[in-house]
């Protein structure tokens, strides 16, 4: 294990403090069918949201955790180049979403810059030269081959994932895979980001509060620092532990519309690690997955979503709108709040410029 991540290299996380309950599912096992894993994962899906995919023993799964390893070293050194650097690649300016953002932090760095915690957007359409590319560093177009492995791999992961939604909720096959073709344009990214040590703030941890937009979302962390709220309750919060050989994954805003609410979007935040930990620099890896542009963000027709109760006798009147509009809006401050299966509890904050309100910097 110790050759295949880092994070033996790394403080261990305590073993004194209360860590989230998640569920631990066989990716190798869902590869190959498994029902039991099949089930452990749907359940998991629908009460927490949130579980720990394991990848090893599956050499799709142990090549995502390697190549995931590679492109920590590339954040790494891409968080490293000066302010004004990165800020040409930030947002607004080249991308009201997909670029660089950041929020500045007490302290300079040994040269007098302003220390920042930050995130970087790379649109999976890029990456795979689907559109236009947005401007990007160089740093990330020597690595090129590396992104469009991982982006690959991930979504052959993800779409194992879709089979076995698709078959638990008994939708005509293929449903959730033809909602989420890699060829077609999507919001699907890579995301680095970095938040510098720093100590617990209540009001700040609050403004980090978000469910994820999208459908999938799959996550490597290295250091403890994500938080899930426990289901059905306001302010009980645990961390959730990094497993070598494991990453995270939840389950976003698309997937609670698509079933009308039998799968979860759990709400999470990120706060400083803990102790042990507490004096490092976090980074983390994530990967999301989203419904092609185009698709329509409503209930789907068919298997257990139609034994669902309607929400209201309007549901099927509600205003419609695209999983592009969806991103958009809910990235770039304008659908404020948390969406959960009952709607959006508003919660909003004022944000600095290069920071859309109600946007922090996720997990």
């Amino acid at each position: 294990m110790a050759h295949l991540t880092s994070h033996h290299t790394l403080p261990p996380f305590p073993d004194d403090i209360e860590t989230a309950p998640l569920v631990s599912v066989s990716f190798s096992k869902l590869e190959n069918n498994d029902d039991q894993a099949s089930e452990d994962f749907f359940k998991a899906s629908k009460e927490l949201g949130f579980f720990y995919l394991d990848f090893l023993g599956s050499e799709l799964g142990e090549t995502i955790v390697k190549e995931a390893e590679q492109l920590n070293k590339v954040q790494k050194e891409f968080f490293a180049l000066p302010n004004e650097v990165k800020d040409v690649y930030g947002r607004p300016h080249l991308h009201p979403f997909y670029a660089y953002r950041y929020t500045e932090t007490e302290g300079k760095d040994e040269n007098g810059q302003q220390l920042r915690n930050a995130n970087y957007n790379l649109r999976k359409d890029d990456i795979l030269g689907q559109c236009e590319r947005l401007a990007c560093h160089q740093l990330i177009l020597e690595h090129q081959e590396l992104f469009e492995k991982y982006v690959r791999h991930c979504r052959a992961a993800v779409n194992v994932l879709l089979s076995h939604l698709n078959k638990q909720l008994e939708l005509p096959e293929g449903t959730l895979l033809n909602l989420h073709r890699i060829e077609e344009r999507s919001g699907d990214h890579v995301r680095f980001t970095q938040n510098l040590p720093h100590e617990f703030n209540e009001d700040r941890a609050r403004r980090a509060e978000h469910t994820d937009f999208g459908s999938l979302t799959v996550l490597f962390n290295w250091l403890g620092g994500l938080q899930i709220r426990k289901p059905n309750t306001e302010d009980d919060w645990v961390y959730v532990k990094p497993i070598p050989g494991s990453c995270i994954v939840n389950l976003g805003d698309a997937m609670v519309k698509f079933t009308a609410g039998i799968l979860r979007s759990n709400i999470h935040r990120v706060v400083p690690a803990p102790s042990t930990q507490s004096h490092l620099t976090r980074n983390s890896l994530v990967f999301f997955t989203r419904p092609e542009d185009k698709v329509i963000l409503k209930r789907l027709k068919g298997g257990i979503i139609d034994k669902q109760p309607r929400s209201n006798e309007n549901e099927d009147d509600e205003e419609e709108m695209t999983s592009h509009e969806w991103i958009m809006k809910r990235g770039t401050g304008q659908l404020p709040g948390i969406f959960t299966s009952k709607g959006f509890e508003g919660r909003t904050y004022d944000a600095p410029a290069h920071i859309a309100p109600s946007v922090s910097i996720p997990a």
